[in-house]
């Protein structure tokens, strides 16, 4: 029988190598509509949640705030975003994807949400709860332990 030890090491080396694999899949993906991995998070995020503070950004999608400046001025050039100033606080400006950004994530996401699906189709709906559900609390309780 494996030792609480052994089996959180094995699970840090699954949980990695299926990381890979089905990253690998999305970003091929994200990548064939012209777009780098950061363009197209920042793109989603704007294309579900609306405008978005840019300083926010980075936290929500997981991006350095300097990477973010050089994807957000990259798809401000495309044409996809563009910035908006608070009107209630100056030191706050939000992104907002533009009428060409809806347009393509209109054409595009529906078919990486199938990607997206068809990678995960080795759970089923429920093993797919269950799994979000541990590893939310996986990331809970290593977030409190650093």
């Amino acid at each position: 029988m494996k030792s609480d030890r052994e089996l959180s090491l094995k699970l840090l080396v699954v949980l990695s190598k299926s990381h890979k694999i089905i990253m690998d899949h999305a970003v091929k993906d994200m990548k064939k509509y012209g777009l780098s991995t950061s363009e197209f998070t920042v793109l989603e995020l704007l294309y579900h949640k609306g405008q978005f503070p840019l300083q926010q950004i980075g936290d929500k999608i997981l991006v350095t705030s300097g990477s973010i400046t050089y994807n957000i001025d990259k798809l401000e050039k495309k044409g996809l975003l563009k910035r908006v100033p608070c009107p209630d606080d100056r030191r706050v400006t939000y992104a907002a994807i533009t009428e060409a950004g809806q347009a393509l994530f209109d054409q595009i996401f529906p078919e990486h949400a199938d990607v997206i699906e068809s990678l995960m189709k080795g759970l089923s709906a429920e093993e797919k709860k269950t799994t979000i559900t541990l590893l939310k609390k996986l990331g809970k309780s290593a977030k409190k332990t650093v």
